[in-house]
């Protein structure tokens, strides 16, 4: 496991700024211009706590803000590292390959299950379907620069049956829905906070302790025909949700 490099953090006491706000903006900055690097593990509490003779507690608030911000992850076991690049996506009906590809990451999909003629009452009623309606599924995994970011399920109409575990892998799923004629352009989804699976534990590579993002989503293309319905769970330390209200 790598071990930490001390960074140089000077704490100014005669300054008007609360101590653990100083070192939290040394830290932040540290981040931001490349000092600290995504997945590069940073000094513990107590060892921070010693040399810069604050206390504990000081320590624990600056990097209880950094990971409130997304800046920072701790894992149990592991420690406190920096955050991988959050993926944020944006107010219009994207899929999660746009939102890489738009942040100059590189996806890259691996197809886990493809499977025709599948009955799911609940996904054929969002479509506006017949609960017998024989959809087509889609399992996969998402990857952002080689790491796993996302478990993706989707159902979708029958008239889309000439997908290929190719096409899939080498373009996003709304790509290859407009390249059909029925691109997304609305969208409702729900998202929440769940417990992962074991078996999304181990595909997403991540602990019992760490929580996942449960978006729900189904799409309607310009006519207003429902194209997709996607249940697709996101590792919580490499995926934030923007909402402007």
């Amino acid at each position: 496991m790598p071990v930490a490099a001390p960074l140089p953090v000077v704490l100014d006491r005669t300054d008007d700024r609360p101590l653990y706000q100083q070192l939290a903006d040394q830290l932040r900055e540290a981040i931001t211009t490349g000092a600290l690097r995504p997945g590069d593990p940073v000094e513990n509490e107590l060892a921070l706590a010693t040399r810069l003779r604050v206390s504990r507690p000081t320590v624990r608030r600056a990097i209880g803000d950094l990971t409130a911000q997304g800046l920072l992850v701790r894992r149990r076991g592991v420690g406190t590292r920096v955050a991988n690049q959050v993926m944020q996506p944006g107010d219009e009906v994207t899929s999660l390959w746009d939102d890489l590809a738009r942040a100059g990451r590189s996806p890259r999909t691996a197809v886990l299950r493809h499977e025709t003629g599948v009955t799911h009452p609940r996904a054929a009623e969002t479509l506006g379907l017949p609960a017998t309606t024989r959809l087509v599924y889609l399992e996969r995994i998402r990857y952002a620069d080689g790491d796993p970011l996302a478990h993706l399920v989707n159902w979708l109409p029958p008239q889309f049956a000439d997908l290929t575990d190719t096409e899939l892998g080498e373009r996003g799923l709304y790509d290859s829905l407009r390249a059909r004629g029925h691109e997304p352009v609305r969208g409702r989804q729900l998202i929440r906070a769940r417990i992962p699976t074991g078996e999304q534990r181990r595909l997403l590579h991540i602990t019992r302790a760490d929580a996942v993002l449960l978006m729900l989503r189904h799409t309607v293309d310009a006519a207003g025909t429902p194209v997709e319905y996607g249940e697709h769970c996101y590792r919580g330390d490499q995926y934030t949700f923007s909402v402007t209200v």
